[in-house]
């Protein structure tokens, strides 16, 4: 599908993507970048952070693994070096780990599950909340999934990771509700990303049985939704979670 472009829509602002440099980080990235914004793309993959910057022409890059506090702290200060302030923060950055029942799952995949998916976005919406208040502005727009609504099985840590994402953006909308922040999640079903590579084929064909559309969701279907949260326009909506699952969320 064709999604509508608004050419200035971000004008002046910017951006922080992480996940930015694969998958619905970068097509958010991209569309930012249409729209006016100015985009630091963020992730742990150099090579693929470059090849994503030449292709979208973003501003700035920086390598980092999001589970690391100190990495993430440094990388909101060199973004601001860089670009000046920090108006918007979409947190895409995420791991499935294994797919196996939570009697064998391995603690150190838990672990790190747990480490990316959610303490990763903590620490990004901790470091650069303080640069949005004294800036008078922000949206952050955090990507849960429907897995944390309703719990995927054989993926425990993942469910459990993503429902998180829902309480931490929740709790942190209502707490900057009476500013000019906004706080929102997005909680898709599955999109055909290279995420999927990290999959078991049972677990792929699973999520696909649940999917009431009968289809996998397209990235673009996600960040339209994503750079809607992420503008000026969504200004009612806070600590909110916003479904494109396909008609598979049913609550």
């Amino acid at each position: 599908m064709t999604a509508r472009t608004f050419t200035d829509r971000f004008a002046g602002q910017i951006a922080i993507v992480t996940g930015g440099a694969a998958g619905i980080g970068l097509d958010v990235a991209a569309r930012i970048t249409r729209e006016g914004g100015t985009v630091s793309l963020w992730d742990r993959d150099a090579d693929r952070l470059a090849a994503a910057q030449s292709e979208i022409g973003a501003a700035h890059i920086h390598r980092l693994d999001i589970a690391d506090a100190d990495q993430v702290a440094d990388a909101v200060q060199a973004t601001v070096a860089a670009l000046g302030k920090i108006d918007v923060l979409v947190c895409s950055a995420g791991i499935t780990g294994p797919n196996v029942p939570l009697a064998d799952y391995p603690v150190e995949d838990w672990r790190r599950v747990i480490d990316v998916n959610l303490n990763g976005i903590f620490y990004c919406n901790k470091f650069a909340v303080p640069f949005m208040v004294a800036n008078g502005y922000g949206r952050i727009v955090n990507i849960a999934s429907v897995a944390g609504k309703e719990g995927n099985p054989n993926a425990s840590a993942y469910s459990t990771s993503k429902a998180g994402v829902i309480g931490l953006t929740k709790s942190l909308g209502k707490e900057l509700a009476k500013t000019e922040i906004r706080v929102n999640c997005v909680t898709p079903a599955a999109v055909r990303t290279a995420i999927f590579d990290q999959m078991s084929q049972e677990h792929i064909d699973f999520m696909l049985s649940k999917i009431p559309i009968g289809r996998f969701g397209g990235i673009d279907e996600v960040s339209s939704l994503v750079c809607w949260l992420a503008s000026s326009e969504c200004s009612f909506s806070t600590g909110a979670v916003f479904d494109v699952s396909g008609g598979r969320a049913t609550y």
